[in-house]
């Protein structure tokens, strides 16, 4: 049995499928280069975090955004974002609005996107799953 999840077979399943990552990855492609800022160190530190984590987030976020757009290494890219997610929820919001002011609400969405790319895969819209069959082309 294939080791991605079976969603549906149709076309519609697989944009929407792909539409999800691309949407997920286009927002951490935009935060990671924000955290490239100099700026964003100042507020590491007010969180209580080292100042150290700027670029490894930085760059989890911005080449974990590219690799969900192209699909690859989806899941490896989605669990380090789902960490990075947990980690806005619970230790830069404290988990204490779902909504409003310091609201939480669009970071669960995304975890929750994450969470379905991890258990789904990549879908039959990225290079993963044409990496899959350029063996049978070669036979």
């Amino acid at each position: 049995m294939n080791a991605d999840a079976i969603l549906k077979g149709n076309v519609l399943h697989d944009i929407t499928h792909f539409g999800i990552r691309a949407a997920i990855g286009v927002i951490f492609i935009v935060q990671g280069l924000g955290k490239f800022d100099p700026g964003v160190a100042g507020f590491l530190v007010n969180i209580g975090l080292p100042v150290e984590l700027q670029i490894p987030i930085a760059l989890a976020e911005t080449i974990g955004g590219i690799l969900l757009i192209i699909g690859v290494l989806s899941r490896i890219s989605s669990s380090i974002l789902a960490i990075i997610m947990l980690g806005a929820i619970f230790h830069v919001k404290g988990a204490a609005n779902l909504t409003g002011q310091g609201g939480y609400a669009l970071d669960l969405v995304i975890l929750a996107g994450v969470l379905l790319i991890i258990v789904a895969g990549p879908g039959r819209i990225s290079i993963s799953h044409i990496a899959k069959k350029i063996p049978r082309f070669l036979q």
